[in-house]
């Protein structure tokens, strides 16, 4: 294998460091681990893509389809490919402390705190609101992404094949995601798009 070739597959996104320096890293995913309450993805797109531009959509749809495809949290594995693009190892370090401490400490917290009193109804109907706000915030960033991600109706052919593989027929997510993502690389290969007039 090439240089260049090897380099590809060890950083499929082009570092980009001139954006964001070691510490601006660190100090950005610090905040999202502090205040992404009921799911991460809504707060990494909101301050990757929304307010640094350090990522387009494109590229943040790219990196959260590895990310889920990877054993591991999304968010760190997120924040190791966003870290990366930005500032090589250092950067992904960066992230990845800046993601991890604030959630440690604070569930640390939590814990204790939820071992006291944790069968209190105030406690158990917080909880309950909490995860119904999760489920708010992480459908309104499916529709955001879905608006640059879907733009061939066969997407949503690959979408509908997904969810009725591990929602009905009980399949594992990473048998599911090998087995669309096949399909899909099969019909978006680039001769395909090629012969349709469709730049790939």
């Amino acid at each position: 294998m090439s240089n260049t070739a090897a380099k590809a597959v060890l950083h499929p996104f082009p570092q980009d460091q001139s954006k964001a320096s070691v510490g601006e890293i660190f100090y950005e995913f610090l905040i999202i681990g502090a205040t992404s309450f009921g799911g991460v993805v809504p707060y990494l797109r909101d301050h990757l893509v929304s307010q640094r531009q350090w990522v387009d959509d494109k590229e943040f749809v790219e990196m959260l389809s590895i990310s889920q495809s990877l054993p591991g949290l999304n968010a760190t594995n997120m924040a190791i490919l966003v870290g990366d693009k930005l500032g090589g190892a250092l950067g992904s370090l960066a992230a990845i402390l800046g993601i991890c401490l604030p959630g440690a400490a604070i569930m640390a917290m939590v814990g204790i705190f939820y071992r006291q009193h944790g069968d209190h109804p105030w406690a158990t109907a917080g909880l309950r609101g909490v995860a119904a706000a999760a489920v708010g915030l992480i459908l309104f960033t499916v529709v955001q992404l879905s608006k640059k991600s879907l733009a061939n109706r066969f997407d949503f052919v690959f979408m509908a094949l997904t969810v009725i593989a591990v929602n009905r027929l009980h399949q594992s997510v990473p048998r599911t995601l090998i087995a669309v993502g096949i399909l899909a690389v099969l019909f978006h290969h680039p001769r395909r798009a090629e012969k349709d007039g469709v730049s790939p």
